[in-house]
């Protein structure tokens, strides 16, 4: 019923594979070849033995985010450190929310984390994924009508959101 149930999401969501309809150059680069990448990277046989397919879809997500970002510091509150140190090295990660570096880096959240003060620690330079976003859509919503975030990226099983002040504001749909 699950396997059903994904096939028909991804169904729904089959006209925003693979970057189609994103306009800008730079946005398009980043979901042709870091979100919605298909290339067998270094780690993958290393990482993520015997998780399930959603831990493991967020897990490969955020190794690709990592190595393309190489952030200094992590905020990892889904615990899944050895995907974000095979794609980045030198990180540090901090599992726990207290106390956020300032400023924020990368950060792999939960949907439920999100408040206006988290995103006052971002600069342009900042990434956020939030997880869990297909059980709070109306959160993600007001996620992507948040002023602060420029361009959000709506996976629907996740959310990825930047602030890079120079862009014009952007909410993308898709489908992985």
């Amino acid at each position: 019923m699950q396997q059903l149930k994904r096939t028909l999401i991804w169904l729904c969501r089959i006209r925003h594979c693979r970057g189609f309809g994103i306009q800008s150059p730079s946005d398009f680069r980043f979901v042709r070849y870091v979100v919605t990448e298909t290339a067998l990277y270094y780690a993958y046989e290393q990482v993520g033995k015997g998780d399930d397919w959603l831990r493991r879809k967020l897990g490969l997500l955020c190794f690709r985010l990592a190595n393309e970002r190489q952030p200094h510091v992590i905020v990892d509150d889904a615990h899944i450190d050895d995907y974000l140190h095979a794609g980045c090295r030198k990180a540090q990660i901090i599992a726990n929310l207290s106390p956020l570096p300032e400023p924020l880096e990368m950060a792999i959240l939960p949907t439920e984390a999100y408040s206006p003060q988290l995103f006052c620690q971002c600069n342009q330079h900042s990434l956020l994924v939030f997880h869990d976003t297909y059980n709070h859509r109306s959160l993600w919503h007001q996620i992507e009508k948040d002023p602060s975030p420029v361009i959000t990226f709506d996976l629907y099983y996740f959310g990825i959101v930047l602030f890079d002040q120079k862009r014009s504001r952007h909410n993308y749909i898709v489908n992985i």
